[in-house]
C-alpha cells in the first residue's frame, strides 16, 4: 500500500522559514516525480513546486520562485520543502502527491501558517 508522510508544519511568522518533508513508501515504489500542492481556506488547491524522479529537474509556481526550494533523498524516497521569507499569503495546508507508474498519490496534509 502507497504511503506519503508529511512532517514539519507549524506556526511561523513573516520572513521566517519552514522545511517540509514527505516520505513514499514502500521503498520499491516506482516514482515519477514528487512534488507539493497547497490549499488556503475557500481556494482550490494550486500548484507549489514538482521534482521530476529520472531527471532532478525541478519547477515551481511563480508565486515561490526563489523563495522555496525542493529537494530529495533518492535512497529514502524523501521530497523536502524548504521555504524561505515566508508570507501570510502562503499560508495554506499543503500536501505532498507522487506520481507513479500507475497512479497519482497524496499525503494527507500538513498546515503552515504564517503571521504577519
Amino acid at each position: 500500500q502507497v504511503q506519503l508522510v508529511e512532517s514539519g508544519g507549524g506556526l511561523v511568522q513573516a520572513g521566517g522559514s519552514l522545511r517540509l518533508s514527505c516520505a513514499a513508501s514502500p521503498r520499491t515504489l516506482s516514482i515519477r516525480d514528487m512534488g507539493w500542492f497547497r490549499q488556503a481556506p475557500g481556494k482550490e488547491r494550486e500548484f507549489v513546486t514538482q521534482l521530476l524522479w529520472s531527471s532532478g529537474n525541478t519547477y515551481y509556481a511563480d508565486s515561490v520562485k526563489g523563495r522555496f526550494t525542493i529537494s530529495r533523498d533518492n535512497a529514502k524516497k524523501t521530497v523536502y520543502l524548504q521555504m524561505n521569507s515566508l508570507k501570510p499569503e502562503d499560508t495554506a495546508v499543503y500536501y505532498c502527491k507522487t506520481m507513479t507508474v500507475k497512479a497519482a498519490y497524496w499525503g494527507q496534509g500538513t498546515q503552515v501558517t504564517v503571521s504577519s
